[in-house]
């Protein structure tokens, strides 16, 4: 199980294939509170966050879910456009677990959801 708080249709739509030929459930979460929400339910192996997505505050939920001791420890790989340095140091110092550069989240979608699975 996956959760993705990603609200980019493109994306959306890549992982949701790239899962489903792995073989992996994903749960897509559009909003901090949905994101908790979906750790709390199904304790996922993975989440994803799109850096970018800004109805989501996702360097806050990043934060917000490593200071929560009530919640399960979720792996966080983030996702973001690779010239966003000042970004990319925030997830980072929120706690994402590996930030990556959206052509690299690309590459090793399918090998981050199989490890998933």
């Amino acid at each position: 199980m996956v959760v993705a708080a990603v609200d980019d249709l493109l994306f959306a739509s890549r992982i949701r294939t790239t899962a489903t030929r792995a073989g992996v459930t994903v749960v897509f979460a559009r909003s901090p509170e949905a994101i908790v929400e979906a750790i709390r339910t199904h304790a996922p192996r993975l989440l994803i966050v799109d850096l970018n997505g800004d109805r989501m505050a996702p360097v806050e939920t990043i934060r917000a879910l490593r200071s929560d001791t009530s919640l399960p420890a979720v792996p966080i790989v983030a996702y973001v456009s690779h010239v966003d340095a000042p970004l990319i140091a925030a997830a980072n110092d929120a706690g994402a677990d590996r930030v990556l550069a959206r052509s690299q989240f690309v590459a090793q979608l399918a090998d981050m959801l199989g490890e998933a699975r």
